[in-house]
């Protein structure tokens, strides 16, 4: 049995653009902490180095699954990419002085030992220095308020002064300087218009 995130998780993927609270269960991640401008080829490099590792993750997991029957989970579709931004206070946005984690969901059943086996296959099969400053741990969950973006990345302040027309609504809080963005659209593969992006922070 595949474990799908899209039919399993439609509470935190499957969202409309219009605003909503939702609650936000403990997640557990693969990260990759950066600066600097996400149009540079850092950026790009260690996105790499983040899908290379998911990949080589599920395919560990499905090999050690291959045995088990047919009512057992033995495979998984990889989750997206995430990203966390830190809160810019400063009059229009310096791309080159952002700071961001980069990271990809793994399954509650994905474990620090897996991790661990999948980045020494994929280290040795693709020598990267980059993977020394990959991470495995869990992000807390919470309360939090989302939409769906439809658009280019430069258009979120729109969707953002929605977000916290509902937070004034609600009486909740912002309570972190900082955002996530779910990527559900290959950028490379989509014109800017259409670009599928959830956008999160959390309220108390």
């Amino acid at each position: 049995m595949k474990y799908e995130w899209k039919k399993n998780e439609k509470h935190l993927y499957g969202i409309k653009q219009t605003p909503e609270l939702v609650d936000v269960p403990s997640q557990k991640f693969i990260m990759i902490q950066g600066a600097g401008n996400p149009n540079e080829a850092d950026f790009s490099d260690r996105i790499s180095t983040l899908y290379s590792l998911a990949y080589s993750i599920k395919m560990l997991f499905k090999s050690m699954m291959k045995n088990e029957s047919d009512d057992k989970i033995t495979d998984f579709t990889v989750y997206p990419l995430e990203g966390i931004w830190e809160k810019n206070d400063e009059d229009g946005l310096d791309k080159d002085k952002l700071k961001y984690t980069l990271m990809i969901k793994q399954p509650d059943f994905i474990t620090q030992g897996i991790f661990l086996n999948a980045l020494e296959n994929v280290q040795k099969k693709k020598p990267n220095v980059l993977y020394n400053k990959v991470s495995f741990g869990c992000i807390d969950g919470g309360k939090a308020i989302q939409i769906l973006h439809i658009g280019s990345y430069d258009t979120e302040p729109a969707s953002f002064e929605k977000m916290d027309k509902l937070t004034k609504e609600l009486g909740v809080f912002r309570c972190a300087d900082s955002h996530r963005e779910i990527y559900l659209s290959n950028k490379n593969k989509t014109s800017e218009d259409k670009l599928k992006t959830i956008l999160r922070y959390s309220v108390r």
